[in-house]
């Protein structure tokens, strides 16, 4: 009997396999978005539509993208609600797969309790929680617990144990890393926590420095379902190099290493001085890999990052669905790292790039996007969208100079005098387009719609970066001008102009349903719509116990003979 043409799938909060004409599909649900995977059918597009339950209307989104190397159509849809259930569409050569799929809840249902008080030794968390009632650990009602270990142990805090939410914790002068996540533990929630003066010395490894990598937050091989949020990370103890004495090493704010995936990093301020900034704010490995940082299915957004002499965010290795959006990030050299994107789709969207930098004395930053592949490693597609470059002292690249295959961008604002894209040889040579781009190299990119100029951004005391209405241009020639009762030709004035920006962006469906003009806006913000938020209180007023009571906190050491 041949297969229905449409069939339905029902799918929960977890990987999910049903068949239909030997295709396995599956949707796996983060708190705003869902990774789409449907195996098995041929290379044939496959578009996608999504509606919440309830709806009348299917809404597009992006095709999957298909992988020849698997044969396996990848994707991802954004912008969802936490805790609501969805339909998805999938339609190709004529049939239909409809999957049902919930978002994951912000709300995590509490079982057991430990009240934290401070404490001058390592706490050791060995009991798990479980999928109806996580493990919290957190101060007394009303109470400050501080941790802080002197420098006499390597973490303040050991997870190692499943389903737990560390809640509301002051840790510092840990030895080496601020919180430690044992190998393999997942389902570990780390929130409203303020973490500082953690780690070794950190400098060039070639010195013989040894404090690469100490973390604020470190999660061993293979841990996964991590939920990080509105953390303050702040001033480790060391201090990563810069450029001037090689790669840099040195002391980061949140590493995964070869993560099993499902993670969520958002609304943390990962920032420091620069005498003591990190390697990576955010980061990891292993990069040239199948798995990395953070591997899968997860989600980066929201974060302010700032103090960091190499990547701002590192997600490298398989970036399969994972997204990065709503970021800012400044004071760094590079901002998103990406070498390499093994299997793909990455999206990068909405993203703000300020201030970049080498070292202290030179001022010309690196790249907005790091690319770079190693033999079988690399090759997945990544899509830009939608971000936004600041300038001055900003980047000085749109990509490295690395190969950056299979790389698609639309609206985007890249300001800067170096090179666009790559000129390395590549078996794909992506898709550019519609991008504000004012250097004077494209390399192999092409942009036939593409937006050249000069465009200006509003002022603002916020962290909001909405484009002017006009800008100026110099109208090059001769023209007469009437200057009272008398005619005057002058050369070459300075005229106002509509900024280019401004409706100069292309529909993109589900990355821009919401555009309010004749088209959609380049760069992250769309005049007549909301700015985006950033940081711990991005997302709601929520205020941690160390930053509301002083009762409970330690007491000072006594001080010396």
């Amino acid at each position: 009997m041949s297969p229905s043409p449409k069939t339905r799938l029902f799918l929960g909060t977890c990987w999910c396999l049903a068949t239909l004409a030997f295709a396995e599909t599956s949707a796996i649900p983060t708190f705003e978005c869902l990774g789409l995977y449907h195996s098995g059918s041929g290379a044939e597009t496959c578009q996608v539509h999504y509606r919440a339950a309830g709806e009348a209307e299917w809404r597009p989104a992006l095709d999957l993208v298909y992988d020849a190397r698997n044969q396996e159509h990848r994707g991802s849809i954004v912008g969802l609600r936490p805790d609501t259930a969805y339909e998805v569409r999938l339609t190709q050569g004529g049939r239909e797969t409809i999957l049902q799929a919930r978002t994951r809840s912000n709300r995590f249902p509490i079982g057991q309790t430990t009240l934290v008080a401070s404490q001058r030794t390592t706490l050791e968390i060995k009991e798990s929680g479980t999928e109806t009632g996580y493990h919290l650990v957190t101060p007394a009602p009303q109470r400050r617990a501080t941790l802080d270990v002197g420098n006499g142990a390597d973490p303040c805090v050991v997870i190692d144990a499943n389903y737990v939410i560390v809640r509301g914790l002051e840790l510092t002068n840990a030895a080496r890393h601020g919180i430690l996540i044992k190998p393999g533990r997942h389902h570990v929630v780390i929130e409203d926590c303020r973490i500082a003066h953690w780690g070794r010395g950190g400098g060039p490894v070639s010195f013989g420095n040894v404090g690469n990598m100490d973390s604020a937050i470190y999660a061993d091989r293979g841990a996964g379902q991590l939920v990080i949020q509105r953390n303050l990370i702040e001033n480790p103890r060391g201090a990563s190099n810069d450029w001037d004495t090689g790669h840099p090493a040195g002391p980061q704010g949140i590493s995964l290493t070869n993560s099993s995936g499902g993670n969520v990093i958002r609304y943390n301020e990962i920032v420091t001085t620069e005498d003591h900034g990190f390697n990576d704010a955010i980061g990891g490995g292993a990069n040239f890999s199948t798995e990395g940082s953070p591997n899968r299915d997860s989600d980066i957004y929201g974060n302010v990052i700032a103090g960091v002499w190499d990547d701002g965010i590192e997600s490298e290795g398989a970036n399969m669905n994972v997204r990065i959006w709503g970021n800012h990030l400044s004071r760094v050299y590079q901002h998103i790292a990406t070498a390499c994107t093994s299997k793909g789709p990455l999206y990068i969207f909405r993203n703000v790039f300020g201030s970049a930098r080498r070292t202290p004395r030179d001022a010309v930053g690196g790249a907005m996007i790091k690319t770079g592949s190693r033999g079988e490693f690399g090759g997945g597609r990544k899509f830009v969208f939608h971000n936004t470059a600041l300038q001055p002292r900003g980047a000085f690249t749109v990509f490295s100079g690395h190969p950056d295959p299979n790389t698609v961008t639309r609206n985007n604002i890249f300001d800067c005098l170096g090179h666009l894209a790559s000129s390395q040889p590549v078996d794909d040579a992506g898709d550019y387009d519609y991008d504000f781009y004012n250097g004077s190299e494209r390399g192999r990119a092409r942009e036939p719609h593409g937006v050249r100029g000069r465009m200006t951004i509003l002022p603002s005391p916020h962290l909001e970066y909405y484009p002017a209405p006009v800008t100026t241009k110099v109208q090059f020639g001769r023209f007469s001008v009437s200057l009272g009762d008398r005619t005057q030709t002058i050369t070459d004035p300075v005229v106002t102009v509509p900024n280019p920006v401004i409706d100069g962006g292309i529909r993109l469906p589900n990355f821009n349903d919401d555009f309010a003009g004749r088209a959609p806006d380049i760069g992250a913000f769309e005049v007549g719509r909301p700015p985006l938020r950033f940081g711990r209180r991005a997302a709601g007023e929520v205020w941690a116990p160390w930053e509301l009571y002083a009762e409970g906190a330690l007491p000072l050491p006594p001080a010396a003979p």
